[in-house]
């Protein structure tokens, strides 16, 4: 994989959708990335990478580069998500930016950067977010560009081969039904479901610029069936009302079915329906559900920002433990 320094690696970008060959391509640099600077992490599936890359994603547009040269291959990639909905018009996600190893410190980076750069500013974007692991490589080059923290975070992982260990039964919710939802929310609770979310406006969300979008029905559709269309799993476990109001929710999502790690989305509980123990009865019917429907399931992680002190003591309570120190970076261009 080495590669001579005679001259700079070029950085192209990929027509939309790449095709199987680049996927493959992408996959091999996210997995020596990893394999590098997190040993601890399964190396990213197929299933997960290509359905990432290959899939439009459901709030704006995609744009993707890669840095390499007809010797050496695929040697550094980087993709763009910019939104499309109005209240976020104005900024975008850098989703990945990741080069070799063996291939850092020439220049890829920046060069992959500049045209991340130049695609925002032709859009008009005036800021840019990201997420980047603390005490890391990509920490380093983020700061190098003036990128700086917005919210604090870290990375927190619960290991289900112990969950007996956890003690704990689905507790009893009077007055509440715990439902499961495998896939699509369905249509006649999809309204009050996405009503729940909303709920989530006063999450700590730091000096990040983005937006909160309102949501709605298809909003939350759309979202959920994008986690399908790319080849992943996402279940909703909530806790319901006679009165037909979803009052807590959580939602697991397997961006690859067969692999051992799921991502932990969102857990919320509606305010006027807080200390009443419905954000662990979720979660513990959650991963009641997960560790049937999905066998090969080991672990299960979540971002949980800093300053969200209930959050962090429920997963706490759980089993889940701090895994490493992340954060939302930013940028204004």
């Amino acid at each position: 994989m080495k590669r001579s320094n005679s001259r700079p690696a070029s950085v192209r970008a990929l027509t939309p959708p790449p095709s199987d060959t680049e996927a493959d391509a992408w996959r091999a640099v996210l997995a020596a990335v990893q394999a590098a600077d997190l040993p601890q992490l399964p190396a990213p599936s197929r299933v997960e990478v290509a359905g990432r890359i290959q899939v439009a994603p459901a709030r704006g547009r995609a744009a993707l580069w890669a840095a390499g040269d007809g010797a050496a291959g695929m040697l550094g990639v980087a993709g763009l998500l910019l939104f499309s909905d109005e209240k976020n018009r104005h900024t975008a996600f850098l989703d990945v930016l990741a080069v070799h190893p063996e291939a850092r410190r020439q220049g890829l980076g920046t060069a992959l950067w500049d045209r991340v750069r130049e695609a925002l500013l032709a859009d008009g974007r005036t800021s840019v977010a990201t997420v980047v692991d603390l005490g890391g490589p990509g920490q380093a080059f983020a700061e190098s560009l003036g990128f700086t923290q917005a919210l604090p975070m870290a990375w927190y992982v619960q290991d289900v081969t112990t969950r007996e260990r956890e003690g704990g039964q689905v507790p009893q919710t009077p007055g509440y039904t715990l439902l499961c939802w495998p896939g699509l929310v369905p249509d006649a609770w999809a309204a009050a479901a996405a009503t729940a979310h909303g709920s989530m406006d006063d999450a700590p969300s730091g000096d990040t610029d983005e937006q909160t979008e309102t949501w709605t029905a298809g909003r939350l559709h759309a979202a959920q069936q994008l986690i399908l269309d790319r080849g992943g799993a996402i279940t909703t476990v909530a806790a319901v009302t006679a009165q037909g109001e979803v009052a807590a929710y959580t939602e697991l999502v397997l961006p690859d079915p067969d692999g051992p790690r799921a991502l932990q989305y969102d857990t919320v509980v509606v305010p006027a329906h807080r200390g009443r123990g419905l954000g662990r009865a979720v979660k513990l019917r959650m991963l009641a559900e997960a560790t049937a429907r999905h066998p090969g399931l080991r672990t299960i992680a979540t971002t949980v920002a800093d300053a969200n002190t209930p959050m962090r003591t429920v997963n706490e309570a759980l089993g889940y433990r701090r895994e490493r120190g992340a954060a939302v970076f930013q940028l204004t261009l």
